[in-house]
């Protein structure tokens, strides 16, 4: 691929997620949708037309074809957590760059699988964590950098919340064991935890107090939690 060539995206999946990621990659002057997956080809057909994806853009019934595509550079990867490892550790095996949606994994273990193979293939890992790659985090890191203008961090209050209606409660991927197991730790905790990490230099904490009362759902996933992160300097 020649450096002025735009990135060539396969999405691997129609979850509701990659329809605003999609947006954004159309909308860049250095990337393309070039392919999409599902495990059924009607309904990336369908998706692929909803979403407005080029008339150029190829349609597979399953992942691997994805992968199989000697015009795809880089993976979208919006699957459910519990198949990323699978489907992460094969693009890169594929020679295909890998973007992930949050949460990355289920536990550092398999995170590390993943960058390995990322590292021994020689391709580029990046998490889809929107907030942290926007031009707005950096002014604000800068701001924060600024002990003249700002002071010393003391302290950060980080919460992210949102209302599940029955359907969601009952259906979404992300009150299920088998599919993303660290329910609202991961979803909505992901953004919390690295707002904390992220102001902080992603210095890692010196103890994590667990607050009382979690609320977990009848398999046994979080749907609600919280937790005080304390570093030695009295942060």
């Amino acid at each position: 691929m020649a450096e002025s060539s735009p990135v060539r995206f396969g999405i691997l999946g129609c979850a509701n997620i990659a329809r605003k990621v999609s947006r954004a990659i159309a909308l860049a002057p250095n990337a393309t949708i070039s392919a999409v997956g599902s495990r059924s080809i009607e309904k990336a057909t369908a998706y692929a037309k909803e979403n407005g994806y080029p008339s150029t853009t190829k349609i597979y019934g399953s992942y691997e074809a994805v992968l199989d595509d000697p015009e795809v550079d880089a993976v979208y990867v919006p699957l459910p957590t519990s198949l990323h490892v699978k489907w992460a550790v094969l693009a890169a095996q594929k020679k295909k760059h890998v973007l992930l949606e949050k949460p990355v994994a289920l536990n550092v273990k398999e995170l590390d699988v993943i960058l390995e193979e990322c590292e021994s293939n020689g391709v580029q890992y990046m998490d889809a964590t929107m907030w942290m790659h926007h031009p707005r985090t950096a002014k604000m890191k800068e701001f924060l950098s600024d002990s003249q203008r700002f002071g010393q961090l003391k302290s950060v209050h980080s919460t992210f919340a949102y209302l599940g209606d029955t359907e969601f409660l009952e259906n979404n991927i992300r009150v299920k064991s088998d599919l993303d197991a660290l329910g609202a730790l991961g979803d909505a905790g992901w953004y919390s935890i690295r707002a904390i990490l992220w102001s902080s230099d992603y210095e890692l904490p010196k103890t994590v107090t667990a607050l009382r009362d979690p609320e977990f759902n009848e398999a046994g996933v979080i749907l609600s939690c919280g937790a005080s992160l304390s570093w030695k300097d009295g942060r």
